[in-house]
């Protein structure tokens, strides 16, 4: 119901815009058709709001909504039925609607006529209906009634005399002896019992029509009561008969019955006030009421205990019968209303009523149940009636009522309680003290002589003599209660009439009672008289004042000069309870009450005058404390003091009373102690042990405790507040000590001729002062100018500790608030003693040591108290500002000190908007006026201006760079605003020379925020200036300052210009047009959050906001639509939507901060989450630059738009976005290599760019660690948000992106919560500190999250990135090295104790979150150091990454980790997540002590790792094999691994092992026979080995399951029936060979015609088109083989035009997704060979998945006679380098063109497209490369050239990779071929791995071929110092690593073929060799070390440049 009435709330605000909502909640509203039905909750909660609606609108045009609730109260009649309400409703639920309902209806008609005349036809049929309905539920009509008697709508005036008639003749039957309750005469059956006293029940009567004449004769039901009184009320006589048949007769009446007349008479009374009725008719109702108030005399003076009722049913009899009595008394006087005020039967009648009101009153003052609730408000009630009555006819009734009103007062005073002075004075007190000011108050006007004369009345009763002082010899009594009340009230009675004319009547008569009469002497009635004068002072008339002043401050030095007399010693308790509490109470009251100046400054003097007299005298009075004295007046001094400006020009003698009354206060030692240690022992014996000795009474009060009354201690705190500084004298100051000596009696035993004396109050000074005087220093200080001193310390300090040191300033005060601005006046004094000089400056920093103790305090404070302690600290730091140009160098130089230690203890005032424009300012203002004619003192200042400026704004951007700037571009704003169109020069030559960026060096160091990259990329956002974020930038901190001010101002104009003219619009046209364009826009607007309209038609500038918040929210909108379709959003579009938009919302908050918030919420909140909906950088560079724009200019936007930012972030999280793009897509590498090298299911590639919404996160991620510096210190609030951020981001599962390209983003988020945590150790947060200790390590386990998967690479084309990543990381490694926040103390058995960082007792070893653990301190710092080894290791890859090329080896310098360490840190790892232990292995995989761990660990623990791919290795392995191993049973239950995993499986060395075999075949059939196709040459080698026909029965499945794998496994089938090449191994081993091959070539027929027969029709119809076609072309190679060679090429024409292809469903073999539509006849060329015929057939294609008409050429080389086999292996080596290349992002290039044996030496290899021979261009062109490229593309530097060049740099380090791996032989330049862009492809991969030509000699040396022409072209140097040489080694190096990553892949692929016979296999270790070559013993900076000294060894070598030589000379081929 509340969130319905909220939007209710909402709704009525703007009903128009949210029309929408209101009919919706008008749909679930009851409707009803006549009959009775049941409504649910939801309906009557609908019904509910719509009547709060129209109580808020109720003109609202739209009808709906009225007759809505006119319908329901049409049904009302119905809801007296118990089935009409909802099961769960009760009566008090009904009645509690019935309420609230009838209240909305009330409001609404009141304000509505129309809804009011509607609503008046309705009640009274339906209140006439009540009381004739024969049936319903009797509990629900009590329940109407009830909240019809206390909300009542209108009625129809011709109604009233009906409903009169109605309600009177329903109790006919009230006293009769049976009375009949309900209409069948039977008690209500289903009435709850709690409804019996809780509402009305109606009995029902006849028709009042035909009684309409038996008015008179139903006046028997209401005069029966009086009748049955006798003279029991009229004469007051009657025995103790007629007492009880008075007591029967009330008892004869039934409580139903009572509350039955209380509603009647209610609902009389709102009728008589909504219209008028008969007279007659009236005049019964008047006689009803006044009988019934007549039977309440004799009621309320019948006695408890006469009552036989039981008490707990009486108190219900009495309570209810009051009330009915107090319903009649109301009724009475509204019945009084209409009656003619100048009859005289009216006046007879107004006296009787009056007389008879006056004694209920008394009848009720005097009555047993007066102290019931009930009866105090009757009481009320008549009193109310008697006040109203007394102002009718003029006040002519005012004599006649005083006269017996006077009686009641003295009545009510004489029966108030004894003690009336507190709080509770009792209600009938309060109702007497409020009907005696409304008549005062109408008398004084009207007839002031009646007045006078009852408050003279009784104002004399007070000096009446008691009769106690006539009889002698009797003790005397305490003083009659009546006096005292009548004092308080007369007390009250001046406070609330407030008129100088009353107080001037009774004053002197307290006066003179208190001089002369009973209260001259001390008693309690003397108290009060002080008290009440001392209100009448408050007043602040100035006779009254003046007289009860002086009176007061007699009688407080008189009670003073009685101390030490003889009288003192018999004194009263009175007398000193007068001087301690009502005098000072007295003097406080006065201080507050007076309001005026004048006064309040001589109260002012009058007090410290008092003060300075009590001190003077109580130094006089020996052995005695002046404190008991002074304290008392201390708060009253406070409260005086209060308002005072001590930064004003105060007169020197009001100086004077401030410096005597804080003289005495630390000579009494009446402050607060300023010390929180206590003092050391020395310092006490220097102190005179006497008591009440100044020695200790002061240090003491230095120390502590403090002695007296804490109030007085709050009271010196606030005087020091308003105290001006106590510089007396700036000539003379404190030369002359005879004032001081003075004030210190000497007559006084403490004088300060005392030595002894003056040696203690000089050691209290240096303790005050903290030591920082030594008491030796002090000797040249006397006594009193110690004791002067002390008070200026207590002062000072105390001015400090209250309120953080903010003086009393007025509204139009310019003085700084400051309370510096006093201390430091002390040190503008010239000529002072060094001594002194030297006291006065231990003050100076005493005080700012207690200022920041007093912030510090606070730090973790938020809402009221946060921004109360940043407002002090601005207010400081800005004077001291402002001080830095003081004439005095002393004061500059304190200024400049403390400011930096300002600055260090709280960083926040960096970015304070303040206190750097009054920096700024200052820099180019010249200093004051007054002191510019000295040029050396301006030179001075401004130099220190400008040194402290310039470092102001360096720290600030080293911490926060985004915020930094948009301050400095909001003050280069304002100077704008100011109409300064160009800064002043000095500004100019600060910020010109301050520039940050990556590229920078010289600015700061050291471990600061701006070091981090994404922050820096944030900064470059918030600049405004379009650098591109990932590459090196340097920003010039002024330049674009300027430039972003200049388009802000610009924004900010545009908005401004668009107001100005839609105000001359609407002048214009007038009101009508603009309610017509309000109007639409509301129609159409959106939705927004609550309080964003009020309530009233707007004025003209908000309707333009309106209609600009419209559109711009339309904007946004659209914009955040198009993203979410994917569509692209428009950079430039973008920003300037959300910059005009940001001047459109901060143009608003300038005039109303607050309200315009809320207005714009939703825009608001549009500007921070649409960059995190677009997600792209350019989005989020937009998003950073507005976010810093909204919080620099409007700082009370942080809370809300950091909000908005969390609840973005957090959204981020839960859609799975950016670097929360969990999905395994979204992977990068990991998801692209995916089965092949990766385990797990092929993905489909994002759309988008998921790198993109990467580095959109960092940028974001940048501008929240910029904001945590800000708040950090200054924003708990904020703080608690970003806590709740980090939480979500934090919480398990692992939420974020594996991708590599997402790690600096990640740890610098990582980072960022860790700074938070450590916001723990700074006391900010300490009361969180539980909290972020968990939070701190859920950090530690989500960083080591990131570590449990392989490590990985990735590249982009931005130059910046990789460092950028490799520095965010360091960073993290740096913050990690540098935490020793809270280290762990332990005790003996090494368990943590309390004063450590241990998070709970560990006494039990179990953390309440992770578990049981051996100790959670010691836990944590295990996972802290494997995070930090870790993130090491991940720096230096990065490192490696981002600087390849760079030899140097930073890892040498650290110590070496031992075998015990990498233990643990394998059962940390193991213990946080096994795949972190696993993915530890993979960075250090020649770490025998850590993988033996981790083997033990996953062999132990094998049951919790099965989902994990990579532990195989560690339990399946050979040796496992060959002991069958019980761990290979859980094989099955394993997660499936990559299929090169899988290939090392069915290698020999595991034998085929069941388990495994089986686990192998449920990995390669979880994939698609699609992407188990590349790998079909090692399946087909699989055979080999697949004794139990495993693998066969595999490969028949798939291929039933895939044509295209079928396909494939023939071709691969029938190309392995060739012999393979033999060795020079033994005899015995070739017959093995040769028989396991001979079975291995009898299976392979076997198999191909298995697969054959396994086909479907289609299937085989399909494969035999398919291979007919492709058979008949690779036939004519045998066809030509005898045609000469000239007649070949027309031999293969003719062939070609026989073969037509059959259908269209035909692919190329070694390209499946390309189908042939055709062949190019005349594309047959045969190709050169010895003994073979090669021919080149070209075919026309078209994609698969493409355009059908689409055809494009594709040619293919159909060999016979040539083993294809080992080309295949290179190539498919080649194509898993080209996919990890692409996978990292790397740009290099490899075409693994196809190949594919489809028999017997039989092959079609695919030709790489455009391209061309080194060879075929030296036949066509002179020169090399260098000039070819020239020729081809143009000349160097061109950019085709440089295109070209880079295509060749990028391919030549793809090859180069490639060629160190293969070690592909035979590279003359027939193998080499370039493409038409200058891409080198490599060929002809006949001799790799340890094969080599000419009968393996090897001769070609070098790595991979790199000639001289090659380095040409890749070192334009010629030295290898060029650019393009490094980029090529860069390159290199990179696709080495990331092949790295990826060597048991690839091996595994090689290990497979080791059987088949294939020639690279033939000699030596091929796999143990290659296996070498990827280097896995070194570290990456090692590899890369290796692979630059590879391409070194390779440069323009001799042996390439003699093998080119020989192929020339041999084969012809040029070189």
């Amino acid at each position: 119901m509340d969130s319905l009435i909220e939007l209710c709330d909402l709704i009525s605000q703007n009903p128009v815009k949210f029309s929408d909502k209101l009919s919706w909640i008008c749909g679930r509203c009851p409707t009803f058709d006549g009959q009775l039905l049941k409504v649910t909750r939801s309906q009557l909660n609908a019904v509910l709001a719509v009547a709060v609606f129209l109580s808020k609108c109720p003109n609202y045009q739209e009808s709906r909504p009225k007759l809505l609730v006119i319908e329901f109260i049409k049904s009302i009649p119905l809801s007296f039925n118990s089935s009409f309400w909802p099961q769960s409703y009760n009566v008090a639920a009904v009645t509690s609607f019935y309420s609230d309902f009838l209240s909305y209806v009330c409001k609404a008609t009141d304000a509505s006529s129309e809804l009011s005349s509607e609503v008046a036809g309705l009640i009274g049929d339906i209140l006439v209906l009540v009381y004739r309905k024969k049936d319903g539920d009797i509990g629900i009509i009590k329940a109407f009634l009830n909240a019809l008697s206390k909300n009542f709508p209108p009625v129809l005036p011709s109604d009233a005399d009906k409903l009169v008639r109605i309600l009177i003749n329903s109790y006919d039957t009230t006293f009769s002896s049976s009375p009949v309750d309900f209409p069948d005469g039977s008690p209500s059956q289903s009435s709850p019992p709690s409804s019996s006293s809780s509402g009305t029940t109606s009995g029902i009567v006849d028709d009042a029509t035909s009684k309409g004449s038996g008015v008179n004769g139903s006046n028997y039901a209401w005069k029966s009561t009086v009748d049955m009184l006798g003279t029991a009320v009229g004469a007051n006589e009657g025995g103790q008969a007629s007492s009880q048949k008075l007591i029967a007769s009330f008892e004869k009446e039934s409580v139903d019955n009572l509350e039955k007349q209380e509603t009647a008479f209610k609902l009389i009374g709102h009728i008589l006030n909504k219209s008028q009725i008969d007279q007659k008719l009236l005049e019964q109702v008047r006689n009803i009421a006044r009988e019934q108030i007549q039977s309440m005399l004799a009621f309320l003076k019948i006695q408890k205990f006469d009552w036989s009722e039981p008490k707990s049913s009486l108190k219900v009899r009495i309570n209810t019968k009051l009330s009915v009595y107090q319903a009649a008394a109301t009724l009475q006087i509204k019945s009084l209303i209409s009656i003619d005020s100048d009859g005289k039967s009216s006046k007879r009648l107004l006296h009787g009523t009056l007389a008879l009101l006056i004694e209920a009153a008394e009848a009720c003052l005097f009555s047993v149940w007066r102290k019931l609730r009930v009866c105090e408000e009757l009481f009320s009630s008549l009193l109310a009636g008697i006040s109203q009555i007394a102002v009718t006819r003029g006040g002519q009734l005012l004599r006649v009522l005083l006269i017996r009103f006077k009686p009641l007062v003295l009545t009510i005073c004489a029966q108030a309680q004894t003690d009336t002075w507190g709080s509770n004075r009792g209600v009938m007190y309060e109702s007497v003290l409020k009907t005696s000011c409304e008549i005062i108050e109408f008398g004084w006007s009207k007839d002031r002589s009646p007045i006078d004369t009852f408050i003279m009345g009784l104002a004399t009763s007070i000096r009446e003599r008691n009769d106690y002082e006539e009889e002698a010899g009797r003790d005397r009594h305490a003083v009659p209660t009546v006096k005292l009340n009548i004092i308080r009230l007369l007390a009250d009675l001046t406070v609330c009439v407030n008129k100088p004319e009353v107080i001037d009547t009774m004053l002197p008569l307290f006066i003179e009672s208190l001089e002369e009469g009973d209260a001259s002497t001390p008693g309690l009635l003397r108290l009060r008289l002080l008290d009440a004068v001392s209100r009448m002072a408050s007043l602040g008339f100035e006779k009254s004042y003046r007289e009860a002043v002086v009176l007061l401050t007699r009688s407080y030095l008189g009670k003073l000069s009685s101390i030490g007399s003889a009288e003192s010693k018999t004194m009263v308790a009175e007398a000193t309870t007068e001087r301690v509490e009502t005098l000072p109470r007295g003097f406080l009251t006065i201080a507050g009450g007076l309001t005026n100046t004048k006064l309040r400054l001589d109260y002012r003097n009058r007090l410290l005058s008092l003060c300075s007299d009590v001190g003077l005298a109580a130094e006089s009075k020996s052995g005695s404390s002046g404190a008991d004295f002074l304290g008392p007046l201390l708060p009253s001094v406070a409260e005086i003091c209060s308002d005072f400006d001590p930064t004003m020009d105060v007169e020197p003698s009001l100086l004077k009373l401030f410096r005597n009354l804080w003289f005495y206060i630390a000579l009494f030692g009446l402050a607060p102690p300023i010390l929180t240690a206590a003092a050391p022992t020395k310092y006490v014996s220097t102190s005179l042990n006497s008591a009440g000795s100044v020695g200790s009474v002061a240090f003491q009060a230095v120390a502590g405790p403090y002695m007296w009354n804490m109030e007085w201690s709050s009271a010196v705190q606030r005087i020091s507040q308003g105290t001006p500084p106590l510089v007396v004298s700036s000539v003379k100051w404190l030369e002359d000590e005879l004032e001081l000596n003075a004030l210190h009696n000497p007559q006084s035993r403490r004088g300060s001729g005392n030595d002894k004396a003056a040696v203690t109050q000089r050691t209290a000074l240096s303790a005050a002062l903290g030591g920082r005087v030594e008491v030796s220093a002090m000797s040249t200080i006397s006594g009193v100018k110690a004791t002067y001193l002390l008070a200026v310390a207590f002062l000072e300090i105390i001015r400090f500790s209250s309120n953080g040191g903010i003086l009393n300033c007025g509204p139009s005060s310019t003085a700084s608030r400051s309370a510096f601005s006093c201390v430091f006046e002390y040190l503008k004094s010239p000529n002072l003693m060094p001594a002194v000089f030297q006291c006065l400056s231990a003050i100076v920093n005493r005080a700012f040591d207690t200022a920041l103790s007093w912030l510090e305090d606070r730090v973790s404070e938020t809402g009221n108290v946060a921004e109360l302690r940043e407002s002090v600290l601005c207010v400081h730091a800005c004077f001291l500002i402002k001080s830095m140009s003081q004439r005095e160098e002393h004061i500059r130089d304190s200024s400049v000190s403390l400011l930096n230690q300002i600055r260090e203890k709280f960083p926040q005032i960096l970015w304070n908007s303040s206190c750097l424009d009054l920096l700024l300012l200052s820099v180019h203002n010249d200093p004051p006026s007054a002191l510019v004619n000295d040029p050396a003192y301006v030179a001075t200042v401004r130099s220190l201006y400008q040194k402290i400026v310039r470092e102001w704004i360096i720290v600030s951007l080293s911490y926060a760079p985004c915020t930094s700037q948009g301050l400095l571009q909001e003050n280069l704003c304002k100077a704008n605003t100011w109409q300064r169109a160009q800064p002043t020069t000095d500004v100019v030559s600060l910020l010109s020379e301050i520039r940050i960026g990556t590229g920078k060096t010289d600015i700061w160091s050291g471990t600061r925020t701006a070091n981090i990259p994404a922050v820096m990329a944030a900064a470059a956002a918030a600049s405004g200036a379009n650098f591109k974020l990932t590459e090196a930038f340097n920003l010039e901190v002024l330049g674009t300052g300027v430039v972003s001010a200049t388009g802000k101002c610009n924004y900010a104009g545009e908005i401004a210009g668009m107001r100005r003219l839609y105000e001359n619009m609407e002048s214009v046209n007038g009101q009508d047009s603009e309610s017509s364009i309000s109007s639409g826009i509301s129609s159409s607007g959106p939705r927004i959050t609550p309080g964003a309209y009020s309530e009233q038609t707007q004025p003209r500038k908000d309707s333009f906001d309106e209609l600009l918040l419209t559109r711009f929210v339309r904007l946004l909108q659209k914009i955040v639509y198009t993203a979410e379709k994917g569509g692209e959003v428009d950079k430039s579009s973008f920003r300037e939507t959300c910059s005009q938009a940001t001047a459109l919302l901060l143009s608003n908050l300038a005039s109303d901060s607050k309200s315009k918030v809320e207005s714009f919420s939703q825009l608001l909140r549009l500007l921070c989450w649409c960059p995190a909906y677009i997600s792209t950088p350019d989005a989020m560079e937009t998003g950073v630059f507005i976010w810093t724009w909204l919080v620099s200019a409007a700082p009370q936007l942080g809370s809300l738009v950091l909000a908005e930012l969390v609840d973005a972030w957090l959204w981020t999280i839960d859609t799975k976005r950016g670097i929360f793009a969990s999905e395994v897509r979204y992977f990068g590498p990991t998801a692209k290599l995916r089965p092949h090298l990766t385990p797990g299911e092929p993905e489909m590639q994002p759309e988008k760019n998921p790198i993109d919404q990467i580095i959109a996160h960092r940028l974001w991620l940048g501008f929240l660690i910029d904001r945590f510096e800000v708040i950090r210190h200054d924003s708990v609030e904020q703080l608690l948000l970003l806590g709740r951020m980090l939480q979500g981001t934090t919480k398990l599962p692992w939420k974020f992106s594996r991708h590599p390209a997402a790690t600096g983003t990640f740890f610098t988020l990582m980072l960022l919560g860790l700074k938070f945590c450590a916001c723990q150790s700074q006391g900010h947060l300490h009361k969180f500190k539980p909290g972020l200790q968990l939070l701190e390590d859920r950090i530690y386990r989500t960083s080591l999250g990131w570590f449990a998967h392989e490590p990985e690479w990735y590249d982009t084309s931005n130059t910046n990135f990789a460092p950028s990543e490799a520095q965010s990381v360091s960073v993290f490694v740096q913050h990690l090295l540098n935490d020793r926040v809270d280290p762990p103390h332990l005790d003996a058995k090494g368990r943590g104790n309390e004063n450590g960082s241990s998070l709970i007792d560990t006494n039990d070893h179990h953390h309440p979150v992770w578990g049981p653990m051996e100790n959670y301190v010691l836990g944590r710092e295990k996972r802290k150091q494997l995070l930090l080894m870790l993130c090491q290791h991940e720096a230096d890859r990065l490192e490696v990454w981002a600087q390849p090329i760079n030899s140097k080896d930073n890892t040498s310098s650290r110590s070496k980790i031992s075998s015990e360490k990498w233990i643990e840190y394998a059962r940390t790892a193991f213990s946080v997540d096994p795949r972190i232990a696993f993915s530890t292995v993979a960075r250090f995989p020649i770490n025998s002590s850590l993988k033996g761990e981790v083997t033990q660990l996953v062999q132990s623990h094998i049951l919790e790792i099965r989902s994990i791919p990579e532990a195989l290795p560690y339990f399946v392995n050979p040796k496992a094999v060959d002991e069958n191993s019980t761990l290979l049973q859980q094989l099955p239950h394993w997660a499936a691994c990559s299929i090169t995993q899988a290939l090392e499986f069915l290698t020999p060395a595991y034998k085929g092992h069941p388990r495994v075999m089986a686990y192998i075949l449920r990995v390669l059939e979880s994939y698609p026979p699609e992407r188990v196709t590349f790998f079909m040459p090692q399946l087909v080698q699989a055979l080999r080995y697949d004794e139990e026909k495993l693998v066969e029965g595999y490969l028949l499945r798939a291929a039933h399951r895939s044509d295209i794998f079928a396909h494939i496994l023939i071709w691969h089938l029938q190309g392995e029936s060739c012999e393979p090449e033999t060795g020079k191994e033994s005899k015995e081993k070739d017959t093995a060979v040769a028989l396991k091959n001979s079975s291995f070539q009898e299976l392979l027929p076997l198999v191909r015609q298995r697969i054959i027969d396994s086909f479907t029709p289609k299937a085989l119809d399909v494969f035999q088109r398919e291979f007919d076609f492709f058979d008949k072309v690779t036939s004519i190679s045998g066809v030509l083989f005898p045609v000469p060679k000239e007649e070949r090429r027309a031999g293969i024409r003719r062939e070609l035009e026989k073969i037509e292809p059959n259908g269209d469903d035909l692919y190329l073999p070694t390209a499946t997704n390309k189908y042939v539509r055709g062949i190019q006849v005349d594309s047959g060329i045969p190709l050169q060979s010895a003994a073979k015929v090669p021919i080149m057939i070209t075919f026309n294609v078209v994609d698969k998945d493409g355009d059908p008409n689409d055809i494009k050429p594709q040619a293919c080389i159909f060999k016979v006679g040539d083993d294809c086999r080992q080309d295949v292996l290179a190539l498919q080596v080649i194509s898993l380098l080209k996919d990890i290349f692409e996978a990292v992002g790397l740009n290099l290039y490899l075409f693994p063109y196809g190949v594919l044996p489809t028999g017997p030496e039989r092959g079609i290899i695919e030709v790489v497209p455009n391209t061309r021979s080194r060879s075929q261009m030296g036949e066509t062109t002179d020169g090399g490369l260098y000039e070819i490229f020239q020729q081809d593309y143009g000349t160097v530097g061109s950019p085709s050239f440089e295109a070209a060049r880079e295509n060749f740099v990028i391919s030549s380090a793809g090859y180069a990779v490639a060629s160190l791996l293969l070690q592909p032989k035979d590279r003359h330049n027939g193998n080499l071929l370039f493409d038409n862009v200058g891409r080198l492809v490599h060929i002809d991969f006949g001799f790799i791995l340890e094969t080599s030509p000419g009968g393996n000699m090897r001769f070609e040396s070098a790595h991979f071929k790199l000639s001289h022409e090659m380095t040409q072209l890749l070192d334009p140097s010629g030295v290898m110092k060029s650019e393009t040489w490094y980029h090529f080694v860069s390159l290199c190096v990179k696709g080495y690593l990331a092949a790295r990553s990826h060597m048991d892949g690839i091996i595994n692929t090689v290990l497979m073929m080791i059987d088949s016979g294939l020639p690279c296999f033939s000699r030596g270790d091929p796999i143990g060799n290659l296996r070498k070559r990827f280097h896995p013993e070194m570290s990456e900076r090692e590899a890369a070390n290796f692979m630059i000294r590879t391409c070194t060894d390779a440069y323009n070598k001799w042996t390439t440049a003699g093998y080119d030589l020989i192929q020339y000379l041999q084969q012809g081929i040029e070189k």
